[in-house]
């Protein structure tokens, strides 16, 4: 496994870090993260996902004992622990959970945060999905209701995602789509996801239920700039299986076309000129 590893201050080897078992994250899910990658062993948009780890972490009431300087400098310290000599591009996910204690939901069972930071390099993904685009499956797993466990809340526990994924795998798809409870569009498992109609671009609301993504930010904004329109607005699968192009966007993932819904071609089969010209402002901004 290649890799390392910061647990609480100590940096090994991904084979050889240790999480204790009475640790909540590992016992109850409790706990938040983020992943993040570099351009040139440059973590991209750092500040952005410091704020959205903050706003995961006060709605769950799990305090954050550090500032943003003090993380930034142990992701470097991790950073610079992993060796690879080919590539500059690496994946970065921080873990903070609430901690060791005893087996109970109190909050006093467990005063100091554990904080795990896991570097590797990232791996890239086929270029085809670049080129030709990929194909999503929308799923029968719904999105977790935002009264039951909030979406907003970039939870270690990704039981919903993860169940939504091996659905999307077992259909033979890239990524999962997923519906709300009431039958809108909200997200991928993993991603966030767009459609053009029309020349203009759209993304579901934050109020349909779904994480905040930051690449989905960066996208909207870098659209506006660029002169595409850009909305939220609640999207049915309708709208989306009729819509001219769809492509989601992710930190590992970029902007990636989706050129198949289930079986169902989106627009002409290929990635369209929006998604194109996205696609070519985002790579130049990174």
């Amino acid at each position: 496994m290649q890799g390392v590893v910061y647990v609480n201050g100590t940096i090994t080897s991904a084979d050889a870090a240790v999480v204790p078992v009475f640790d909540h994250g590992f016992l109850y899910g409790e706990g938040i993260y983020e992943t993040l990658r570099t351009y040139g062993r440059v973590p991209f948009l750092f500040s952005e996902h410091m704020a959205r780890l903050r706003r995961s972490a006060e709605l769950i009431a799990l305090p954050v004992p550090f500032t943003d300087a003090e993380l930034r400098a142990e992701i470097d310290r991790t950073c610079a622990a992993c060796e690879v000599a080919d590539t500059d591009d690496l994946y970065i996910r921080m873990l903070l959970t609430r901690g060791v204690g005893d087996l109970t939901y109190n909050l006093g069972a467990t005063p100091v945060p554990s904080l795990i930071i896991i570097v590797k390099p990232l791996k890239p993904f086929p270029e085809r999905n670049y080129t030709e685009g990929i194909r999503v499956a929308l799923v029968d797993v719904r999105r977790n209701h935002t009264s039951a466990l909030n979406p907003t809340i970039k939870s270690n526990n990704l039981l919903n995602n993860a169940l939504a994924m091996q659905e999307a795998y077992r259909r033979g798809a890239d990524e999962a789509l997923m519906l709300n409870q009431a039958g809108q569009v909200t997200e991928c498992s993993q991603s966030n996801v767009f459609i053009v109609k029309d020349g203009a671009l759209a993304t579901p609301p934050l109020s349909a239920g779904l994480l905040p993504g930051i690449t989905r930010q960066f996208v909207l904004d870098l659209a506006w700039k660029i002169g595409v329109p850009a909305s939220e607005r609640q999207l049915s699968a309708k709208d989306v299986a009729e819509s001219d192009e769809v492509f989601i966007t992710g930190t590992t993932r970029e902007i990636t076309p989706v050129t198949r819904i289930d079986d169902a071609p989106v627009g002409r089969d290929t990635p369209g000129p929006v998604t194109l010209q996205l696609m070519a402002a985002f790579r130049a901004k990174t």
